[in-house]
Parts: C-alpha cells; structure tokens; sequence
C-alpha cells in the first residue's frame, strides 16, 4: 500500500510507525504488570501473565504488518507448519544482522510460545526496552566469568541458580528461547580473526547454551535450528529493513529432539560432558554451514538466471522494436 514511497520516506515512517505502536503497548503492559505485582496471588498472577503474552504478540503482529505495509520484501519460510503453541522450544540461529531477530518474530510468532531470550542483568535500564523485556517475563541473566570465579569460588553455581528460580514460572508455561550461538553478528573480518573452520559462520559459543539449558531445568525437549539468509546482497541494516531495501529473505527451521542428557549435564564443572556438549554444537554447526553454502548457491543461480531473462526479455523487445 505504501510501497510507491521512496527508500528514505518508507524508512521514515516504518521507523515511526514501530516507535508509535511500541508506546501504544507500553501502558496497558505496564498496568497488568503492575496489577500482578499487587495482588499475590498464583492464580491471578497467572492470568496477568498471558493478558501480557497477548500483548507481546500483538505488538509483533503489529509491527508485521507496519512492514507489510511498507516494504516489498519477499520472504521463503520451510519448516514452521506443525509447530505448536503448547510446547517448549529452544531456537538457535545464526546471526548476521539486528534484521534476524525481526525475522524470528515474524516466521515464528503465534506459532510457537512467546519468543523470549536471556538478556544480561544491566540491560534491564535500557530505556524503554528494559521495562518491556521485564514485564514480558524476558529472562535477566547475571553470569560470572571463569576468572571471577576462580577468585571467588563461594559463588560458583550461583549465577545458574538465579537464572533458574527465574525461569521456574516456565516449568508451567511454554516458552520459546532464542540463542544466537556466535554471540555477535558474522562479518569476513570477525570470521578471519576468530580463525573460524566455517564458510559462514562464526565459532558458536557453546557455554551459553548449556547455561540456557541447564537453568530450564530439563524442560525443552525440542531444539529448532533456524538458518536466515540474505540471498540479494551482504546482510542489511535495520535501516535498510526499514526502508524496503531487501528483496528476499530466506529462512529454514529445523526442528529436532534435543538429546536427554544434552540439557542435563554439568557444563561448568564436568569436562567430559563439556566436551561433549561441544562436540555436539560442533557438529550442529557444520550442518549450519553446509546448508547455508547450500541455500547461498540456490540464491546465485537464482540471480544469474533472473538476469538472463531480463536480458533476453531487453533482446526480444529490441528485435521487436
């Protein structure tokens, strides 16, 4: 409908628009939050949380239609059908552009349970978000590193057993977790520091998915690996998004039953299920790769053969002329 505009105003106004239907959410959210902080009641409090859950959905509904309205993207999605609502999901994708987690949002919400991430403790007085992400139950992380630990030993196990009195609520309610594994966004030049063995891909940091695991206390049973490519070009900006500059995006989930004693074991404090655990992310990885070197050349021949039609469509218009 609001495609005829040009990249800069479409920009501008999706950005507004999203910025618009944010703070539209922002009040009746913060009013059921503060509703179930006050009254302490289980069942209540239940309640308010999935009137919060309808909310968070209903925003990202909104915010897909905002780019259905404004952009002339077209996207290839496999694998969602069958997923379900009542079930827990752990969703891990690779990570080349903030345009991902809009991706995610878009294949996967009313699909799944409401996509949430683990989101570091300071992030919580980022304005406006923070509130947000705390009133939708996103889950606050605190991690210690190896080296604080190692002068701080009485806090060993401490930052898994916040994480997870956090995360009981979820023993109840099906969640949905996404975990970008490379931790940072994939260029060339982050690729070639790391000395990474992938094409594609950065070295998946295996550590904070088990810790992501281990604080659900055993209660996802189903992995779904999430593969995004930008087929036209290198991975757009939000801005590019925004304005309509990205004319196809490609997604394939993949879901798949997540070994029992993957979500079991002690990554921290047992080296041989650490091992293993990193074997298997490997492993996870290199099929990542593959497919993305896959699709990556469907998305080639896909051009090369979109540009030799328009090419013999410019020679048999000139034959016609």
């Amino acid at each position: 409908m609001l495609r005829f505009l040009p990249p800069p105003a479409r920009g501008a106004l999706a950005l507004t628009l999203i910025l618009l239907n944010t703070i539209f959410w922002c009040a009746p959210l913060y009013t059921i939050t503060l509703a179930r902080l006050l009254v302490p009641n289980t069942g209540w409090r239940r309640a308010c949380g999935h009137a919060s859950v309808w909310i968070g959905e209903t925003w990202i509904a909104g915010n897909n239609l905002i780019f259905r309205l404004t952009q002339k993207t077209r996207w290839e999605t496999s694998g969602v059908d069958g997923l379900r609502r009542d079930d827990w999901y752990f969703i891990t994708a690779n990570h080349q552009s903030w345009v991902d987690i809009f991706v995610l949002q878009r294949a996967l919400n009313r699909r799944t349970p409401f996509l949430r991430f683990f989101i570091k403790q300071e992030l919580i007085w980022f304005p406006l978000m923070g509130a947000v992400w705390w009133a939708l139950d996103f889950p606050f992380m605190k991690r210690y590193s190896r080296a604080y630990l190692e002068k701080h030993p009485e806090k060993r196990g401490e930052d898994l057993a916040t994480t997870r009195r956090k995360c009981a609520k979820f023993q109840h309610d099906p969640v949905a977790i996404i975990n970008f594994l490379e931790g940072t966004r994939f260029t060339p030049a982050k690729r070639a520091r790391q000395e990474s063995p992938y094409t594609h891909l950065l070295r998946p940091k295996a550590g904070g998915m088990a810790f992501a695991l281990a604080a659900m206390n055993g209660r996802i049973h189903t992995l779904l690996d999430a593969t995004i490519v930008y087929p036209d070009g290198s991975p757009p900006s939000f801005w590019e998004f925004l304005c309509g500059e990205v004319p196809r995006i490609v997604l394939h989930v993949e879901a798949m039953p997540l070994p029992a004693h993957i979500a079991a074991g002690d990554y921290m404090n047992d080296p041989a299920f650490r091992a293993e655990f990193q074997s298997w992310v490997s492993d996870l990885w290199a099929a990542k790769d593959a497919l993305l070197e896959k699709l990556g050349h469907r998305a080639e021949k896909s051009i090369e053969r979109n540009a030799e039609l328009r090419r013999e469509g410019a020679e048999e218009r000139g034959e016609e002329s």
